[in-house]
């Protein structure tokens, strides 16, 4: 199964494709949407669809995993942000694509094994996991990875209760 991990943002959308078989993760490719600071916010979304629309069309994943927002301080950057999420969700939602929400806190559970775990415990997990040379940057990029990898490992969990449970 092919899965699209996404790290929500509008100055960088972290992007990782995974191919999921057998127990087993291979990437297919990862990187950044990014728009410069300078780019009106409207141009700046406009970017961020059209990116993702060229991402879901050149690797044809069959779902997305995509980090769930939580945010207590600045109303403003959560709005932004929200408003991000949801040109980068909208391909997805038109081509049919399952969308699935993940907390940081599944991530860190899922990748190492800790809730509480440090950013740099899950990215070497996940370079580990993918036999990576080096650990993806920027970090963005690496949570988009670790997200299709949480999705993955949390898709054959939920698939083994239904089959036993």
């Amino acid at each position: 199964m092919r899965i699209l991990g996404i790290d929500p943002g509008y100055a960088i959308v972290g992007f990782g494709v995974v191919e999921y078989e057998s127990a087993r993760f291979s990437l297919v490719d990862m990187g950044a949407i990014t728009t410069p600071a300078e780019m009106s916010f409207d141009a700046r979304l406009k970017a961020i669809y059209l990116d993702m629309c060229e991402l879901i069309k050149t690797y044809e994943p069959k779902e997305m995993a995509i980090e769930k927002l939580f945010f207590n301080t600045n109303q403003k950057t959560a709005i932004d942000v929200a408003q991000a999420r949801g040109v980068t969700l909208l391909p997805a939602i038109m081509q049919g694509i399952q969308i699935f929400e993940y907390t940081p806190l599944q991530v860190k559970s899922s990748i190492v094994g800790y809730g509480r775990a440090e950013k740099k415990q899950v990215q070497e997990m996940v370079r580990t996991m993918l036999h990576l040379k080096e650990v993806p940057k920027p970090d963005d990029t690496a949570d988009a990875v670790a997200l299709a990898i949480t999705h993955g490992l949390l898709m054959t969990g939920r698939q083994q209760l239904e089959k036993y449970g």
